[in-house]
């Protein structure tokens, strides 16, 4: 019974399985924002989601019961079992939040997906990296802030009147939304020289300070390659090493044979 579970949870296609039924899950949570929908086949969606928290629950539990203790030494499958049990909460009883929450099994496709396991990885890998990168971002925006509040609060109160509304504005000049028509333009025909101001926070915060942030995302990623590299370069030269000690206990027996049978024809002659 063990090993038949385990070799279920284990196969492919019990894998490819459970993504198409969290890719369905998604497009039936898609339907249920629509009321046309929900008023013509409301019911046949309330009874799929139900037959999938019932799927969920049945893998869990074969999860569980194949991998036993190491299952929650997992940070991954500790993820889809919390994931599982919101889903279970009744959504009465002042758990009316949890409903809303059963959106999060969607991102149960990032544990079933392995490159989507990397990418999650590399970016937790990052993180000490970027809270420097961002430290250092949210300094330049502070300055920036200061500077523009007090250079063009009382020609344009509704972008720079406050240092709460410059850091906002700064943040739409960041990327690069309207940036140019939508405020720097109209800043410039009462202030021609805006642009001295502008122009060099958009080189530095916008095609500095945001692509240091996805070389160092692309720099994990590689990292990540290289070990899974290294990993496999180091179970090649395993099973080679196993192979040659193989080989070279059979060229033994071989030569113990030989002997044997050499002896038994000598003796047999005599």
């Amino acid at each position: 019974m063990y090993e038949k579970t385990k070799n279920i949870v284990e196969s492919n296609l019990f894998q490819n399985f459970i993504v198409v039924i969290i890719i369905l899950n998604g497009i039936t949570m898609g339907m249920e924002t629509s009321k046309e929908i929900m008023n013509s086949i409301g019911g046949f969606i309330h009874i799929f989601d139900k037959v999938v928290i019932s799927i969920f629950t049945i893998e869990i539990a074969m999860r569980i019961y194949v991998h036993r203790l190491p299952f929650f030494k997992d940070g991954w499958s500790l993820f889809d079992f919390f994931i599982v049990a919101i889903s279970l909460v009744p959504s009465s009883a002042g758990f009316e939040i949890l409903r809303i929450l059963r959106v999060l099994r969607l991102f149960r496709l990032v544990t079933v997906v392995p490159q989507m396991r990397k990418i999650v990885l590399a970016l937790v890998s990052v993180i000490p990296g970027m809270a420097s990168i961002a430290g250092l971002l949210t300094l330049l925006f502070y300055i920036f802030a200061i500077m523009a509040t007090q250079l063009y609060s009382e020609s344009f109160p509704q972008w720079f009147g406050s240092l709460g509304e410059s850091f906002y504005t700064l943040f739409q000049i960041m990327t690069l939304e309207s940036w140019s028509m939508g405020i720097v333009r109209p800043i410039m025909e009462v202030h021609p020289h805006a642009w001295i101001f502008f122009v060099p926070f958009i080189f530095i915060v916008t095609f500095i300070m945001i692509n240091l942030i996805i070389a160092i995302v692309v720099d994990a990623m590689n990292e990540i390659k290289d070990s899974e590299s290294e990993t496999l370069i180091t179970e090649i030269q395993h099973s080679e090493d196993h192979t040659k000690v193989e080989i070279k206990k059979l060229r033994t027996e071989i030569q113990e044979l030989k002997t044997i049978l050499l002896e038994q024809k000598t003796s047999s002659l005599n």
